[in-house]
């Protein structure tokens, strides 16, 4: 075993821990998938990352990401922190403010903006109004009424995240799901407006990691969803992790024709891992 560079990094807090962890092995190389998904599932984290060479010239790393039970094509939380792990190693981006991160869905670009770096917003790969069961499914596994739900639409994103528009903030922070009926369901609950003046109250839910503090792919999917039906406008600040004694705030800004999530992105704590 070689002891490799290892960062936790908490990714969307208002303040230091007040976000959502993801760990990363900075040098990834020479591990096995199972290895991987071993080390996962010990570290017990919603992600843990391992940065790899990239395969495409015009990725400035490469990344997989894997929660305790399963790998990821992307995730947001995890795609913040994996950059500011890189960086802090030592890395240097080819573009200074802009970053390529190479992983499942392919290219993901990153660029920094007042102290902040953000991703912009994959392509949904499947966005459209669920059919009734499964929407009735969902309701029902969140303990709702169908009345407490506005609106509803799928966000795949690379997580099949299926969103769920509620009434108010409060419908949002009571929500107490049935963890054991949601299935395969990952479902996303928001409503306007947020905590502490901010424009959205986000939850996110699944079998796979109960509930989520903050979630950067479900808040890029809802980002597209929210403004495309003119609930919000970019730039606006989601709140999210308050049911957990978290201030997640995800940054939401559009530039280039596009929307980007960000978040702050702090060190928590940098070591060596025998892998």
């Amino acid at each position: 075993m070689l002891q490799r560079r290892f960062l936790q990094v908490d990714v969307f807090g208002a303040e230091p821990y007040e976000g959502n962890p993801v760990a990363v092995v900075v040098d990834g190389e020479g591990l096995s998938t199972e290895r991987m998904q071993r080390v996962a599932a010990w570290t017990n984290l919603s992600e843990t990352t391992f940065l790899l060479p990239p395969t495409d010239p015009a990725a400035d790393y490469r990344v997989r990401i894997f929660t305790p039970g399963t790998e990821l094509p992307f995730a947001g939380h995890p795609t913040l922190g994996s950059a500011h792990a890189w960086l802090a190693a030592g890395s240097t981006p080819a573009a200074e403010g802009r970053l390529v991160q190479e992983c499942g869905v392919g290219l993901v670009e990153l660029r920094e903006s007042g102290g902040r770096w953000s991703f912009a917003a994959p392509a949904l790969r499947r966005y459209e109004a669920p059919d009734d069961a499964t929407l009735a499914r969902a309701v029902d596994a969140l303990g709702l009424e169908p009345a407490d739900v506005v609106d509803a639409s799928w966000l795949d994103n690379g997580p099949p995240w299926l969103g769920l528009r509620l009434r108010s903030r409060e419908a949002v922070l009571a929500v107490r799901p049935r963890f054991a009926d949601l299935g395969d369901l990952h479902l996303g609950v928001v409503a306007t407006p947020g905590s502490e003046g901010t424009a959205v109250e986000v939850r996110a839910f699944g079998t796979d990691f109960s509930e989520d503090p903050v979630t950067g792919s479900l808040n890029a999917g809802l980002a597209q969803w929210l403004t495309d039906t003119g609930v919000v406008s970019a730039p606006y600040v989601a709140a999210q992790g308050t049911a957990l004694g978290r201030a997640g705030r995800v940054h939401v800004t559009e530039a280039d024709g596009r929307l980007w999530v960000g978040g702050r992105t702090t060190t928590a704590i940098a070591g060596t891992v025998a892998l």
